[in-house]
């Protein structure tokens, strides 16, 4: 049977998702307004689909500090600028909301007919620079069967980024757990944004899944593209493809402030097609 997420994309292997971030949102001091940022996420769509990506998943990435659940002035922004998104674009579109709202995520992707949700934290246990999260796995399909979301596909993290493991299993364990819990596609990804996954666990895990879709969650560049690609099904990308330099202090490597590059896309996408 054909996993939901080759359903989505049409294919099942070489799958480029493209991660809009968003600035600041409401409440937060630096909020640009929405004219800023459905510009830039708009500019961010454009380089991304003229690039030759597969599909698009949009964040508040530079809500920082982050909250565990976001607040309704959250849903509101994300929603405003998700609908803009899906509007103009035919690619195949998700969210993610940080850190870990999965009934925002949820919600908003029933409203809106969004394909897919990023859950960080589904089987494990982590401690975050804003609290200790537990996934609930149980708890996320109940949800979305009260919202009547039941077509919408679960991308989950198994050891995310930016994360300390409290839960005592190991990668392979986590990732038989959240298989057995329901996940429509396991994410790996390195310690940090921009870091990639070490290829040998990356391996690893294919193995004891076998044919079960891995997607990798951070670190993709058009250097390493190829190499996570031999196991991975697919990548989410963006801090790689953004225009200029890393900026020292940035917890998110770059700043809301740098866009996608079309020509970097293309390098991408080139290296792999």
């Amino acid at each position: 049977m054909p996993s939901k997420l080759s359903k989505i994309f049409k294919e099942d292997k070489g799958i480029i998702i493209g991660a809009i971030h968003f600035p600041p949102l409401l409440g937060y001091p630096e909020f640009p307004g929405f004219k800023i940022a459905l510009d830039n996420a708009l500019k961010d769509l454009r380089a991304f689909e003229d690039g030759g990506v597969d599909g698009i998943i949009f964040e508040n990435n530079y809500d920082t500090p982050h909250k565990i659940l976001v607040g309704p002035e959250t849903v509101a922004g994300m929603t405003f600028l998700g609908e803009k998104i899906k509007s103009a674009t035919k690619l195949p579109v998700g969210i993610n909301i940080l850190w870990n709202d999965y009934r925002a995520a949820l919600s908003i992707a029933k409203v809106l007919d969004l394909q897919f949700i990023r859950i960080p934290v589904f089987v494990d246990k982590v401690k975050t620079n804003y609290g200790v999260i537990e996934g609930f796995p149980e708890d996320i399909i109940n949800f979305r069967k009260l919202v009547g979301a039941e077509s919408v596909a679960l991308f989950t993290d198994i050891h995310v980024k930016h994360a300390e493991l409290i839960s005592k299993q190991d990668i392979i364990t986590s990732a038989k757990l959240a298989i057995k819990n329901k996940s429509d596609a396991i994410i790996l990804t390195g310690k940090w944004t921009g870091d990639a996954p070490n290829v040998n666990k990356l391996m690893a895990v294919r193995e004891a899944v076998g044919n079960f879709p891995i997607l990798v969650g951070s670190g993709a560049d058009e250097k390493n593209i190829k190499d996570l690609l031999r196991y991975a099904n697919g990548v989410i990308v963006s801090t790689s493809l953004k225009e200029g330099n890393i900026k020292k202090g940035e917890i998110n490597v770059k700043t809301w402030q740098q866009r996608i590059s079309e020509t970097k896309v293309r390098r991408l996408i080139n290296n792999i097609k």
